[in-house]
């Protein structure tokens, strides 16, 4: 037997939605069974922008490998942090 669910009242303001959803439950306005999964293809992650120090000799080797891939610098800087993070976590996960 479904439950019967209230109707979603029309909002004014994005922040009348915003103070309605944190006093009420979602359960009660949308039957979550039926949901289905969103998909987000043009949501690029939010990146902030760091400064870092680096030894000229390992910067100049970045850009060495770069330019023989033929991609920018920067580009290669985040593809091998991010392996190396990844990598770094799978070992932790496989330790425990």
């Amino acid at each position: 037997m479904r439950k019967k669910l209230k109707a979603i009242p029309r909002f004014r303001t994005e922040h009348a939605e915003r103070a309605f959803w944190a006093k009420h439950d979602a359960t009660e306005f949308v039957d979550f069974s039926t949901a289905t999964p969103a998909l987000f293809p043009e949501l690029k992650p939010s990146a902030r922008t760091i400064s870092i120090r680096l030894p000229a000799s390992l910067l100049a080797a970045l850009k060495v490998l770069a330019n023989k891939r033929d991609v920018p610098y920067q580009s290669l800087m985040k593809l091998l942090l991010a392996e190396a993070v990844e990598h770094e976590l799978s070992v932790k996960r496989s330790v425990r």
